[in-house]
């Protein structure tokens, strides 16, 4: 996977590849996909949502340019795959599932396989976790109409922010942004388009 796949399509950081060579992928699967586990696309998991494709999920956790001391927020918890990813890379990781049961499924995985500097909270994403605020980083897996404004206020003073927006002509236009907060004000870049699962809030 990670030549084929991630060197071959602009994957750089030597630690990214690292952390995506480590983690199981399988391990965060149905069983009945297992087979398709390092496929270079995203498969479904449980409640209607899917675990994203390796290729994305190497380029958000590569655009967050992320540090061992940092501590990060994630929105979409799934099946808890892009948590153990961002777990090699920095010293804490908060990810908030909506889902309980989805919630309760990517905690008892992480647990099982080690990942003991993860912490998943049942909750509204959108609202984030501001227990832990401010974060050096956050990565939202899933596509939001409109940036929450939590999530802005959760980000650090020269943090960075991964999130797929939807385009006002509808969900099967997103793009991936990388918002920076440097003196109080965000700016965004667009990275590239992408598919995601729509961000429910209550």
């Amino acid at each position: 996977m990670v030549d084929q796949q991630l060197r071959r399509n602009g994957i750089t950081d030597q630690r990214v590849l690292d952390a995506m060579s480590s983690v199981p992928r399988e391990e965060f699967v149905p069983a009945a996909l297992r087979e398709y586990a390092y496929v270079d696309r995203a498969l479904s998991i449980e409640a209607g949502q899917t675990i994203s494709q390796p290729l994305v999920v190497a380029a958000m956790t590569q655009a967050l340019d992320l540090k061992p001391s940092d501590h990060a927020l994630e929105v979409g918890a799934g099946s808890g795959y892009q948590a153990a990813v961002l777990a090699q890379l920095c010293r804490q990781v908060v990810t908030v599932e909506r889902e309980p049961a989805l919630a309760e499924h990517a905690a008892a995985t992480l647990r099982r396989l080690g990942y003991d500097n993860v912490q998943v909270v049942a909750a509204d994403g959108a609202s984030g976790y501001p227990a832990l605020a401010p974060y050096p980083a956050i990565l939202v897996a899933a596509a939001a109409r409109g940036v929450p404004p939590a999530l802005i206020e959760q980000l650090a003073e020269g943090g960075r922010m991964a999130i797929p927006v939807e385009e006002p002509a509808g969900a099967e236009n997103q793009e991936l942004r990388l918002y920076r907060k440097l003196r109080g004000d965000t700016r965004w870049e667009v990275l590239f388009p992408v598919r995601f699962v729509p961000l429910v809030t209550d």
